[in-house]
C-alpha cells in the first residue's frame, strides 16, 4: 500500500475570495478517490468522493 500524499489545488477559477475548496487529484491511480476540504481549514476534515463520482460532479457544473 502507497502512503501518497494529497497534492492539494484550488481551481484556477477561484477568485481567492476565501470561499474555495480544494482537491487532490494525484490519489486518483493509487486510491480510486479525490479528497475534497474546506480551503479555509487546510486541517479540518476533508470529504473522499470516488472518481466517477467527482468525474460527474464536474461535468455537472459544466452544463451550469
Amino acid at each position: 500500500m502507497t502512503t501518497e500524499s494529497p497534492r492539494w489545488f484550488t481551481s484556477s477559477y477561484s477568485n481567492n475570495g476565501g470561499a474555495c475548496v480544494e482537491v487532490a487529484t494525484n490519489l486518483v491511480a493509487s486510491h480510486g478517490v479525490v479528497p475534497v476540504r474546506d480551503s479555509k481549514r487546510a486541517d479540518g476534515p476533508e470529504l473522499d468522493f470516488t472518481a466517477d463520482a467527482f468525474s460527474a460532479f464536474v461535468d455537472g457544473l459544466k452544463t451550469v
